[in-house]
C-alpha cells in the first residue's frame, strides 16, 4: 500500500508538467485571440441596415437614408447627387469649391446629398467625421464641413489626435460646446458614421469622392464633364 509519506515524497511527473505548460501557453492565446478579433470587430464599419419591406432596392435605399444630410431641398426634385466623402482626403477638398458652384447652379432641381466615408489610410478622416456631425446636431454641417476644407493642411496626415483642435472650430462656429462633446463621445454618433460606411461599401465605394447621380456611380473626366451630367439628368 503506498502511505501519504511515499506520495509526499514522490518527484513531480515532467510528463505532467510539459503538458501544464502546454495548456497555459493554450489559454493565454485564445484570451490574446479573443480580445484582438474584439478590437477589428469594433472597428469594422456597422453591417447596413435592411431596407423595410416595400422599400424598393437595396441599392435605392442605401444611397439615400432617412438620416443623410441633404444640402439642398428643390420644390420639385429632378435628380439626386449623392457624394461620399473623407474630410481629410485631398481630392476631396480640390472638388469641394466645384461642388458648391453645381450646388448653387443645379440646387433648385439636383438634391445634394453627403455622407461619410473616412478612410483607414487616413489618421484624423474618423475624428474629423465625428467632429462634423457634433456641428450637424446643431445645425452646423455645412459649416463645419467648409472648415475641415480650409484647415486641412494644418491637420492632414498628422498622427497624433486632431480632436483638440476640431473643437476649437466647434467653438469659432459658436457652438454649444457641452452638447458637441457628448454627441462626437456618444457611440450612436460613431454608429451613424459606421452605417454610412457600411452603404458606401455595398455600393462599391473604395475612394472618396465618389459620386452616384440618380444610383449610377459616375466617372467623371473634366469638370465640364461633371456639369454635363447633372445638366443631362434635370432635363
Amino acid at each position: 500500500m503506498v502511505t501519504a509519506s511515499t506520495s509526499r515524497g514522490s518527484a513531480p511527473d515532467p510528463a505532467k508538467r510539459i503538458r501544464l505548460v502546454i495548456w497555459i501557453l493554450l489559454g493565454v492565446i485564445v484570451v490574446a485571440g479573443g480580445a484582438w478579433y474584439a478590437m477589428l470587430t469594433l472597428n469594422k464599419p456597422a453591417p447596413a441596415p435592411a431596407p423595410p419591406a416595400g422599400a424598393g432596392p437595396a441599392g435605392t435605399e442605401q444611397l439615400v437614408r432617412t438620416d443623410s444630410h441633404r444640402l439642398t431641398t428643390p420644390a420639385v426634385e429632378r435628380a439626386q447627387l449623392v457624394e461620399f466623402l473623407d474630410f481629410e482626403c485631398e481630392a476631396c477638398r480640390s472638388i469641394h469649391p466645384f461642388v458648391e458652384e453645381l450646388k448653387q447652379e443645379f440646387g433648385d432641381r439636383i438634391t445634394f446629398v453627403n455622407r461619410y466615408f473616412p478612410l483607414s489610410s487616413h489618421p484624423n478622416s474618423g475624428t474629423a467625421a465625428l467632429a462634423v456631425e457634433g456641428a450637424a446636431q446643431q445645425g452646423k454641417f455645412e459649416a463645419m464641413s467648409a472648415k475641415m476644407f480650409e484647415t486641412q493642411d494644418q491637420w492632414h496626415g498628422k498622427r497624433e489626435s486632431q480632436g483638440p483642435l476640431f473643437r476649437t472650430f466647434a467653438e469659432e462656429l459658436g457652438l454649444d460646446l457641452a452638447a458637441f462633446d457628448a454627441t462626437v463621445a456618444a457611440d450612436a454618433t460613431k454608429e451613424r458614421i459606421r452605417a454610412d460606411m457600411a452603404d458606401g461599401t455595398a455600393l462599391g465605394v473604395t475612394s472618396t469622392p465618389t459620386f452616384f447621380l440618380n444610383g449610377e456611380k459616375l466617372t467623371l473626366t473634366t469638370k465640364q464633364d461633371f456639369r454635363q451630367k447633372l445638366a443631362a439628368a434635370v432635363k
